[in-house]
C-alpha cells in the first residue's frame, strides 16, 4: 500500500505577490537603516570632532590661560578650570600641558606631570587638528590646539570625546531608527496585504501558471466559436469582439473601445445593443444577414457593461419563407382539390341526370380555363422556379378574393438566368414583393395584383433582371418609402412573430446581388415596388414584347 503525499498547492498570484513585496519592503528598510546607521555614526564622529575643536579653540584663546601659564605652578589655576570646562562643554576631557606634552591638566589627576598620549607635532608648529586615538581613557576623538601668548607658543591644549560615547549616541539614533523602520516595515506590509486582498479577489485565488492557461483558453474559445461573441462596457465600448463577431456584424479594423454607435450597425440594431434591458431571441438585420440577438447585463453592485451573443439565421429565415410559401401553396391545392371535387361532382350529377353533352361543356370549359391560366404563367415566365411561384402565389391569391395577373410585358425565358443569381433569392425577392401586395390589395374594389418579369440592357454593365409587382391597395406613403424597407415597419397590425421582416429580407437580398430596389405609386393608385438585379454580360436581354431597348409597363 502506497501512501500518497499530497502535492502543496501552487500559491496564488496575489501570495507570490505578498511575499515578493513583503520581502522587497524588508530588504529596503532594512538597507535603509543599515545605511543611515553607519552613516549617522560617521556624522557623529565629525560632530564630535568640530566639538572637540570648538572647545580646545576656545580654551587656547582665554587669556586667564595664558596667565595660569605665566605662574610657577600652572596646574592649580588650570586644573579647576579644566574640569570646570568638562561639565559646561559635555566633553569627555581638557587635557592642558607644556609645548613638550608634560601635561598641567587631566581627568584623572594621578596623570597630571606626566606625558600626553597622542601626536602634538602639528600643534607644535602652530596648526590646530583633531584625530581618533586611543589614551589613558581609551578610544577618542580629540583636537589639539597650540596655546599662543606674545607671538610664542606657551602651551597646548587637547579636548575629547570618547568613542564609546559617541557609540551611546549613534546607539540612541539607531534605536529611534529601529522604530522608525519597523513602522514602515509594518505599514508596508499591512498596505500590501490589502491591496494583494483585493487582487486575490479578482483573480479569484488562481495562480500566474492557472492564469496563463486561461488566457490561452479564452483566446482558443473566441476563434474557435463560430457564434458571434460581443462585450460592451459600462459606456457602450467595445470590450471584446470574436472572429464570429465580426463577420457577423461586417466590422473591420481595430474596433476595441469604439462606441457602439459608431459602428455602423442598423439603427435598429444598435438600439438592441445599446438598451439597457436584457433581450432574448431578437431578429435584427445587419449588413447581408439576418441575426439572431441576445443581450445580457453584466452586474456587480453598479452596471459594468453588456455580453451580446449573435447567432447567423440567414439560411434559416430563407428556408422558412420558403417553407411558409409552401405551406400555402399546399393549403391552396387543397382547397382548389375541394373546388375540383365539388366540380366533379357537378359533372357526376348531370349525367346522373341524363345531361351528358352539358356535362361535358362544363368539364371542358374547367379545363380549358385552368390549362389558360398554367399556358399564360409558363408563356410569360418560363424559368421553372419563378414560373412554380407565380403559380402558387396566384392560387394563394384566388383564396383571399384577390386576382393575381402576370403582366403580358413579362418574358423570362428558362436558362437565361446566370448562376451567380440563385433560385432561393429570386423567391425570397419576388415572393415577398407578391405577399406584401396581396395583403395590400385584399378588400380593395378592385383586388388585383400584377407582377411583370423580364430582363433589360443595363448599357456596359450587360442586362440587368426587373421584377415589378403591384397593387391596388392604398398605397405608400412618400414620406415613408425609405421606411418601408426597415425591419419592423409595417403599416399593418402586428400579428404573432411581429411584421414587417418581408420587404427588409428583400432590401437585404437585393443588395446581396448590388441591385437597386424602389417603391412608387402604381397607375391608378396603390404601390408599385421595383427590384432590378444585374446579370452581367452574359445574358441576352429580352425587352418587353420581345422589342430591343422597348420597356415594358404594367
Amino acid at each position: 500500500m502506497h501512501l500518497r503525499v499530497p502535492r502543496p498547492r501552487p500559491r496564488s498570484l496575489a501570495g507570490q505577490l505578498f511575499a515578493m513585496q513583503a520581502v522587497l519592503i524588508a530588504v529596503v528598510v532594512v538597507g535603509y537603516a543599515l545605511f543611515t546607521y553607519l552613516n549617522d555614526r560617521g556624522q557623529a564622529e565629525e560632530a564630535a570632532g568640530r566639538q572637540a575643536s570648538a572647545v580646545s579653540l576656545a580654551i587656547a584663546d582665554s587669556p586667564s590661560v595664558a596667565e595660569a601659564i605665566r605662574t610657577p605652578d600652572p596646574t592649580a589655576r588650570l586644573q579647576p578650570y579644566a574640569v570646570r570646562v568638562m561639565e559646561d562643554t559635555d566633553v569627555d576631557f581638557v587635557t592642558i600641558m607644556d609645548p613638550q606634552g608634560i601635561r598641567w591638566t587631566h581627568p584623572d589627576p594621578k596623570q597630571i606631570g606626566h606625558r600626553f598620549q597622542g601626536h602634538i607635532e602639528r600643534a607644535q608648529r602652530g596648526q590646530t587638528f583633531t584625530e581618533t586615538y586611543t589614551g589613558t581613557l581609551g578610544p577618542s576623538v580629540r583636537a589639539v590646539t597650540p596655546i599662543v601668548d606674545d607671538g610664542r607658543i606657551v602651551g597646548l591644549v587637547s579636548a575629547g570625546i570618547k568613542v564609546e560615547e559617541i557609540s551611546k549616541r549613534a546607539q540612541e539614533q539607531l534605536t529611534a531608527l529601529s522604530g522608525v523602520a519597523a513602522g514602515a516595515l509594518l505599514l508596508g506590509a499591512v498596505g500590501t496585504y490589502v491591496i494583494n486582498a483585493r487582487l486575490r479577489r479578482h483573480t479569484h485565488g488562481m495562480n500566474a501558471d492557472q492564469l496563463s492557461r486561461m488566457h490561452d483558453y479564452h483566446q482558443a474559445a473566441l476563434h474557435a466559436v463560430r457564434e458571434g461573441l460581443l462585450m460592451l462596457d459600462g459606456q457602450y465600448r467595445v470590450a471584446l469582439i470574436n472572429d464570429g463577431g465580426r463577420e457577423l456584424l461586417g466590422v473591420h479594423g481595430d474596433v476595441i473601445g469604439a462606441s457602439v454607435a459608431d459602428l455602423g450597425l442598423p439603427s435598429q440594431l444598435t438600439g438592441a445593443l445599446l438598451a439597457s434591458e436584457p433581450r432574448v431571441d431578437e431578429v435584427h438585420l445587419a449588413a447581408d444577414r439576418v441575426l439572431v440577438v441576445n443581450t445580457s447585463p453584466v452586474s456587480g453592485g453598479e452596471r459594468r457593461g453588456t455580453v451580446v451573443t449573435l447567432r447567423d439565421v440567414t439560411e434559416l429565415q430563407s428556408l422558412t419563407g420558403e417553407l411558409n410559401s409552401e405551406r400555402g401553396f399546399t393549403q391552396a391545392l387543397r382547397s382548389q382539390a375541394h373546388e375540383a371535387a365539388n366540380r366533379l361532382h357537378t359533372v357526376v350529377s348531370l349525367i346522373e341526370l341524363g345531361r351528358a353533352e352539358e356535362a361535358v361543356e362544363f368539364a371542358t370549359a374547367e379545363l380549358e380555363l385552368a390549362q389558360a391560366l398554367t399556358d399564360q404563367v409558363v408563356a410569360a415566365v418560363s424559368e421553372p422556379v419563378l414560373a412554380a411561384l407565380l403559380l402558387g402565389k396566384t392560387a394563394q391569391a384566388n383564396e383571399r378574393g384577390v386576382e393575381l395577373v402576370v403582366s403580358q410585358d413579362s418574358r423570362l425565358d428558362d436558362g437565361l438566368l446566370p448562376p451567380s443569381l440563385p433560385a432561393r433569392d429570386l423567391v425570397t425577392i419576388l415572393g415577398n414583393l407578391v405577399d406584401n401586395a396581396v395583403d395590400a390589395a385584399q378588400g380593395a374594389v378592385p383586388s388585383r395584383v400584377t407582377v411583370a418579369a423580364y430582363t433589360e440592357d443595363a448599357g456596359r454593365d450587360g442586362s440587368e433582371l426587373v421584377l415589378r409587382v403591384s397593387d391596388t391597395g392604398a398605397g405608400v406613403d412618400p414620406a415613408h418609402a425609405d421606411l418601408v424597407f426597415q425591419r419592423g415597419f409595417s403599416t399593418k397590425p402586428a400579428g404573432e412573430g411581429g411584421r414587417g421582416l418581408g420587404l427588409a429580407l428583400v432590401r437585404q437580398a437585393v443588395r446581396r446581388h448590388d441591385g437597386t430596389l424602389s417603391v412608387t405609386e402604381a397607375e391608378g393608385g396603390g404601390a408599385r415596388f421595383e427590384a432590378r438585379l444585374p446579370l452581367g454580360a452574359a445574358a441576352a436581354p429580352v425587352t418587353p414584347a420581345g422589342r430591343p431597348g422597348a420597356g415594358g409597363a404594367v
